[in-house]
């Protein structure tokens, strides 16, 4: 059974079996592009170093074997801009230091062009690791895959929104357990899914007012829960199922 834990304060998840795993979600590399057609001007270049130097600190307090990069590591959905073909590869440098898989979300397309050869790239699908599956959340899993209990994913970038509140805009974590049936229709039993927040923290810098919430197969076909969690990035729990309306 795969063991998963919440890095301290940080939007990364240990998920340990016979490795060590750390996942991040939804970095955006090269969402400074939005920024810049409302004349909000930020180097692509001091983005990716704030990244990688708090990747490499996580590593180096948690000792993980793999880095698993859990979808959209770019921001473009189909092409590649231009911040992107410099960016992108840039923050790959960090492949060098420790073994990296990249798991395709729907901003990652085109992403083989960026990939260097010391870096992975799984399917789309997603990576099951012990009685876990790591996917970005942009496509329904295959019943093939049922057999997992856990379902790790990114995606739909969960932030707490309300108007007043200390909390308000703040990335925050979702878990959710449900029937297993809801996901794999011919299956019974429970699932967990974990929603990893973005480790992007400027992305809703500008948009927070007209915040498009992402649209996930898998969030979308849970109509009942068992029960829910909402936790702040420093793991204090605030909420429950009720609020899965704030928050996705």
């Amino acid at each position: 059974m795969v063991f998963t834990r919440l890095v301290p304060s940080q939007p990364a998840l240990m998920v340990e079996d016979k490795k060590r795993y750390l996942v991040v979600t939804d970095l955006h590399i090269g969402f400074e592009g939005k920024l810049a057609a409302n004349d909000i001007h930020v180097d692509p270049k001091e983005i990716i170093s704030e990244t990688v130097q708090t990747l490499e600190k996580i590593i180096e307090s948690q000792r993980p074997d793999s880095l698993v990069l859990l979808g959209d590591v770019k921001s473009g959905v189909e092409s590649i801009s231009r911040i992107e073909w410099d960016a992108v590869p840039l923050f790959f440098e960090l492949g060098k230091k420790i073994e990296t898989v990249v798991i395709p979300g729907n901003h990652d397309g085109n992403i083989q062009k960026l990939v260097p050869d010391w870096v992975t790239v799984s399917s789309s699908s997603g990576l099951v690791i012990g009685d876990a599956l790591l996917t970005h959340g942009h496509v329904m899993p295959s019943e093939n895959l049922g057999h997992v209990n856990k379902i790790i994913m990114g995606h739909v970038h969960p932030v707490y929104f309300q108007e007043g509140s200390v909390l308000d805009g703040q990335r925050v974590w979702v878990s959710i357990r449900t029937e297993k049936s809801q996901i794999f229709p011919s299956l019974h039993g429970q699932v967990e899914i974990t929603i990893i927040p973005s480790f992007n923290r400027y992305f809703y810098a500008t948009y927070r007012k007209s915040h498009k919430r992402s649209i996930s197969p898998i969030i979308e076909s849970v109509k009942t829960f068992q029960s829910a969690k909402i936790a702040t990035l420093d793991g204090s729990i605030i909420g429950n199922e009720s609020m899965i309306p704030n928050v996705l």
